[in-house]
C-alpha cells in the first residue's frame, strides 16, 4: 500500500517525504527492513530509529526521522495499530460449517458465519452474521452470539449466555460457569446453591485467554460495552462491570461487585467487600496488587493492601523503607535507658 493511502485511511494524516513510497508490511524498529512501516512514540526512541533499517515510520511531528518518508501523527502507537489492521489483517475463515462440527437442528447461523472443526452448538442457539467459532468451541443450549464476533479455540459458553456484536473471546475462556455459591446445611456440610442466572456480554468487549465470567445466582452477570478483560481474570457471579472498564491479568472481583464505567484494575488486584458487595465508582484506578475491601468514590486512586489513597500509600511506603533504621535507633535508646542509673524517688 502506498504511504499516502495509509495516511488517508488513518484520517488524512500529513505525510512528510515520498507519499508514493510503497510499504509491504509492518515491523519493529529492530527488525524492520527497507519496505516496512514502523512507529516511534517520542524523541526518546530517536537512537533506535537512527540505527534502524526500516523504510518508513509513523512519528510525532517533532521527531527527526533521518530523511525517511513519515506519517506525522499526534498518536503514533494508536495510528500504527490501525495501520497494522490495514496492512496485516488477521485471516478470516471461510463461511460454513466444518464437517466435524456438531450443530443442533434448530440452531440459527447468520449469513457468512463460520464454525470450525470439532465445535459444538447446542439446541436453541444462534450465531450472528459473519461471526466465527474456531475449532473446539462449545456453545451450550440457548446461547446468543451477535454479529462479527470471534470466538477462539476451546472457549465454552454455558447455557443462556448472550454476546453482543463484535465480541472477541480468546482461547480457553469460560463464560457462564456456575458461580461459587454454597451454604452450610444442618449437618455442617456444604450444600450447593443453584446458579440459575446467566451472563450478558455487551458490544465491543474483548475477553482474554483463560478468563472466567460466572453466571449469576439470579438475574445476570453483565459485562458492559467496550470492556477489556485480560488473561486469567475472574469475574464472580452477579457482578456488573461498567462500560469501557479494563481489568488486567490475574485480577478478580468477588460475586456481586459493581464496577462503574472506565474503571482500571491493574494486574493481580482484587475487590471483595468486607460486609457485602463493594461498589466502585466511575473512573477509579486500582493499582497492581491492590486489595479493595470497601466502596470507592468516583475518581478514586488506590494502592496497596489494604488499599489506601495514592498519596497516603506512598507516604506509608516511604516510612516502611525506614523501619530497619528506626528499629535500630529504638533498640539503642532502650539499651541507653537500661544502662542509665535510676534516680532515687523523692
Amino acid at each position: 500500500m502506498r504511504l499516502g493511502e495509509v495516511a488517508a485511511r488513518l484520517g488524512n494524516r500529513p505525510v512528510q517525504g515520498d507519499a508514493d513510497f510503497t510499504v509491504t508490511g509492518v515491523a519493529s524498529l529492530e527488525d524492520g527492513g527497507p519496505d516496512a512501516l514502523g512507529f516511534v512514540r517520542s524523541a526518546r526512541h530517536a537512537s533506535a530509529l537512527a540505527s534502524s533499517k526500516i523504510g518508513a515510520v509513523i512519528a510525532p511531528p517533532e521527531v527527526e526521522v533521518g530523511g525517511r518518508p513519515a506519517i506525522r501523527s499526534p498518536s503514533p502507537s494508536l495510528d500504527f495499530a490501525r495501520a497494522v489492521a490495514l496492512l496485516a489483517p488477521p485471516p478470516h475463515p471461510a463461511p460454513g460449517v466444518h464437517e466435524s462440527a456438531r450443530i443442533a437442528e434448530d440452531v440459527v447461523l447468520g449469513e457468512g458465519a463460520a464454525v470450525g472443526a470439532g465445535a459444538v452448538v447446542g439446541a436453541g442457539s444462534a450465531v450472528g452474521d459473519r461471526s466465527v467459532l474456531h475449532p473446539n468451541v462449545t456453545l451450550y443450549a440457548d446461547v446468543r452470539v451477535g454479529a462479527d464476533c470471534v470466538i477462539h479455540a476451546g472457549v465454552v459458553l454455558r447455557e443462556g449466555s448472550v454476546l453482543g456484536d463484535r465480541v472477541v473471546i480468546q482461547p480457553g475462556a469460560v463464560i457462564g460457569g456456575d458461580g461459587f455459591g454454597f451454604e452450610i446445611d444442618e449437618q455442617g456440610h456444604w450444600e450447593k446453591v443453584p446458579q440459575i442466572g446467566n451472563v450478558v456480554v455487551e458490544d465491543d468487549v474483548e475477553i482474554g485467554a483463560g478468563t472466567t465470567v460466572d453466571r449469576a445466582r439470579l438475574g445476570s452477570t453483565r459485562i458492559g460495552r467496550g470492556v477489556k478483560l485480560d488473561n486469567l481474570v475472574q469475574i464472580g457471579h452477579g457482578c456488573q462491570v461498567g462500560a469501557d472498564s479494563v481489568i488486567v491479568a490475574q485480577s478478580g472481583i468477588a460475586g456481586g461487585t459493581v464496577l462503574g464505567e472506565r474503571v482500571i484494575m491493574m494486574c493481580q488486584s482484587g475487590v471483595a467487600g468486607a460486609t457485602g458487595p463493594a461498589r466502585i465508582g466511575d473512573g477509579t484506578f486500582i493499582a497492581a496488587r491492590a486489595g479493595v475491601y470497601r466502596d470507592l468514590e468516583p475518581g478514586s486512586r488506590v494502592w496497596g493492601f489494604p488499599a489506601l489513597p495514592e498519596r497516603r500509600w506512598h507516604r506509608a511506603v516511604a516510612v516502611f523503607a525506614k523501619l530497619p533504621e528506626l528499629l535500630r535507633r529504638v533498640r539503642a535508646l532502650e539499651r541507653q535507658g537500661a544502662e542509665s542509673p535510676r534516680r532515687p524517688p523523692r
